[in-house]
């Protein structure tokens, strides 16, 4: 399994360091990593400001550096504003997304991250699901034209449980489309983390990976002199500290086939700062607990 960085870990996007691109690749090589993983967005590899001049720029520095480009992380939501039917947000989304494939042949790798949607009061349940799919369907179909593939990420509400994500997957039934599956939602779900990553090792192309703690939420309630069990916070932690069991859901998607790219994200308020030397402390401790 080759080991990617996350840009979106260097974006300060919650009040972490913040890198330029440049920077997160060369740091991504004095680390130890393989690749990047290049968010499809502001600061990062947005594509209103990936001129033709920017693109040979970043493929002089992934080169320069010896780091590849594990993906380009898409940011789709295609059940967004139901409320405004007349404004094409699908077609808008898939065209990003199609856009974002040619990007990532541009600078020498084939797959784009993409989310399914949140689900909507306006949409129901099986009337977001056919626009989901129909939407990641023509998404898959055009980046086969351009020789990437798709990878959905079991990120969103729609299709998040892994039972779904599963079904999800057979409906859009596309050559193009793959899984870039995580521990996280299963995790969080209660779902069997190990049976889940067996099933959808097959799809897998690409995982991304963060650690985290509970942390136990309680609301006072004077009257009953007792508290109230709220949902847990959850912590970003260092690799290896957390709940999430990674060595058996990472065999389990060896052991189902999965030869693809593992990736660490910051992508959450860290237990100890937002530094550039905890950033980094994290990122090293990620590539250790892979070399176990």
């Amino acid at each position: 399994m080759r080991t990617a960085l996350h840009s979106i870990s260097y974006s300060g996007s919650w009040g972490q360091a913040k890198l330029t691109l440049e920077e997160i690749i060369q740091r991504a090589a004095k680390l130890g990593y393989n690749d990047i993983m290049l968010a499809g967005k502001r600061p990062h590899a947005s594509l209103l400001d990936m001129t033709a001049s920017a693109r040979q720029r970043l493929r002089d520095t992934l080169s320069a550096n010896g780091v590849g480009l594990a993906c380009i992380a898409g940011y789709t939501n295609f059940t967004a504003d139901a409320e405004h039917a007349e404004v094409p947000h699908r077609e808008m989304q898939i065209h990003y997304v199609t856009d974002l494939c040619c990007l990532a042949a541009d600078l020498g790798g084939k797959i784009v991250r993409v989310f399914t949607g949140y689900e909507h009061p306006l949409l129901p349940y099986s009337k977001a699901w056919d626009l989901t799919v129909a939407a990641i369907k023509e998404c898959a179909k055009r980046a086969s034209d351009v020789g990437a593939i798709i990878a959905v990420q079991n990120h969103h509400d729609l299709a998040g449980h892994s039972a779904g994500f599963q079904l999800f997957l057979q409906a859009v039934d596309e050559p193009a489309c793959k899984a870039a599956f995580d521990a996280w939602s299963p995790a969080l779900q209660g779902d069997d983390l190990i049976a889940a990553a067996r099933a959808i090792a097959p799809w897998t192309v690409h995982t991304t990976i963060a650690d985290y703690v509970r942390v136990p939420r309680f609301h006072y309630q004077p009257d009953l002199v007792n508290y109230r069990r709220d949902q847990d916070y959850i912590q970003a932690v260092p690799m290896g500290e957390g709940f999430i069991d990674y060595r058996g859901f990472l065999k389990a998607l060896r052991d189902g086939g999965f030869t693809g790219t593992v990736a660490y994200e910051m992508c959450s308020p860290l237990r100890d700062g937002c530094s550039l030397e905890t950033l980094d402390r994290y990122a090293l401790r990620f590539l250790e607990y892979m070399r176990q």
